[in-house]
């Protein structure tokens, strides 16, 4: 089974408020609304994510599947293919 996480690191919350934290001071700040300037935020991130546990090899494969089309279904591209940034071109090599 696919798995990324040390044994006992489950402070996903944490690890993701300093991963946005410290990725967004190395960016000029753009233009803040109110409610950026009270949260002390840049307006880059979504305020919540939802955490979901890989289940199986199949669960992942549908989640890279969804990030492939992704592009696709916001009319940015017209393939998977298309989107420079996708994982698709290293997964089909």
């Amino acid at each position: 089974m696919f798995t990324t996480l040390p044994e006992g690191d489950d402070d996903f919350s944490t690890r993701w408020r300093l991963i946005k934290s410290r990725f967004s001071r190395g960016l000029p700040k753009g233009h803040l609304r109110p409610s950026h300037i009270a949260r002390q935020e840049r307006g880059l991130w979504q305020r919540r994510f939802w955490e979901h546990h890989i289940r199986d090899d199949a669960d992942m494969a549908a989640h890279v599947q969804y990030c492939w089309v992704n592009p696709v279904k916001h009319g940015l591209v017209d393939r998977p293919e298309a989107w420079p940034y996708s994982s698709i071109h290293r997964d089909l090599r």
